[in-house]
């Protein structure tokens, strides 16, 4: 239904509008045990025990909704009537950030992906940590992971004031013991200052202090993937070396000559691809990285994950958990339990 008949009408519409109807209605629905039962009833999955023990959490679903869907954790009661074992909340910021001026959504859906220009539109971390004390209604088996980022604006460009960004949410969601997991985007390419945190020298200065905020959680660092191997390789050593429990690969593409169809999206750069042009340069950046540490790091694999075929694809390459925002947005919500149901875990 949602292929043949919701899709082409909502795609009518500005990507963004649609967007925040469908977080106000989640959200809406979430209040309610009545509505959340409702959803389960098409949506949940409820077959064979799939759960799975990742850096000593235990995930229902292996499947979970990427960062930069639910930036502002409006979504945390309704997500698990739909398959998914957790979500990654963000990315959040020190301060509330409007996002990049103009828009910010843009649907390219011949090569079945969106052009993301938000900027890390957020509402702040505090405004965050007490949204998610106030409303969380389950707590045992749908697990909540943080984004966090640098505040997208010129007060934080600078890199230790970026640095000071970083630690200050990081510190805040652990006093308030908020979240399950934290990973650091490191690759935005939408943000003021750009990827500086993807420079090796500048990324071993932002671990050495968030290793010294007092953590009990899982943390993990979010990878560019418009990176050779090479240097990603070297990005991974610094990890390593300072005990990160894992990574996320990866984020947005910066490639445009990788879209199907190149004139969907605008002659110069200006935001990331998600979905398909994603898949397989996360997919071989997954692989290798399995290949050469082994069971060292935790891998979420996020990136093109449009179908069981492409969910499966990640876990093959070594994947312990998959991530997805944009197989959602086109295949709609019944993606997540057929992948519950099919994929090979």
């Amino acid at each position: 239904m949602y292929e043949h008949i919701l899709k082409p009408i909502l795609f009518r519409f500005d990507p963004e509008t649609v967007h925040n109807f469908f977080v106000w209605t989640g959200e809406f629905s979430g209040r309610f045990s009545i509505l959340r039962w409702g959803i389960r009833l098409p949506y949940d999955y409820r077959g064979k025990d799939i759960s799975k023990v990742v850096d000593g959490i235990k995930y229902r679903t292996p499947f979970l909704l990427s960062a930069g869907f639910d930036y502002n954790a409006r979504l945390i009661n309704i997500l698990p009537c739909i398959g998914f074992g957790g979500e990654e909340i963000g990315s959040v910021t020190a301060r509330s950030c409007p996002g990049n001026p103009g828009i910010k959504l843009t649907r390219l859906p011949r090569s079945q992906s969106i052009l993301v220009n938000k900027g890390l539109k957020n509402d702040g971390v505090d405004v965050i940590i007490d949204r998610i004390k106030k409303n969380r209604v389950n707590k045992s088996d749908f697990i909540l992971g943080i984004s966090i980022a640098r505040t997208n604006d010129e007060k934080s460009a600078e890199i230790n004031a970026g640095i000071a960004d970083y630690i200050y949410s990081f510190k805040r969601l652990n006093e308030e013991n908020v979240g399950d997991y934290y990973t650091f985007n490191i690759s935005c390419p939408n943000a003021f200052g750009g990827e500086s945190f993807s420079d090796p020298v500048l990324l071993e200065k932002l671990i050495i202090e968030i290793k010294k905020v007092q953590c009990s959680k899982p943390i993990y660092i979010k990878m560019p993937i418009n990176m050779p191997w090479e240097k990603f390789s070297v990005l991974l050593d610094i990890i390593d070396k300072n005990g990160i429990n894992g990574v996320v690969i990866g984020n947005l593409n910066k490639n445009y000559d990788d879209l199907e169809y190149r004139d969907e999206a605008p002659s110069k750069y200006k935001g990331g691809l998600s979905g398909k042009p994603c898949r397989k340069l996360s997919t071989e950046l997954i692989k290798k990285t399995r290949e050469m540490y082994g069971k060292r790091f935790t891998i979420i694999g996020c990136g093109g994950v449009m179908s069981t075929e492409t969910a499966q694809e990640k876990i093959d390459a070594g994947a312990d958990l998959i991530q997805m925002i944009s197989g959602l947005i086109f295949k709609g919500p019944s993606i997540v339990k057929k992948m519950c149901r099919d994929v090979r875990i």
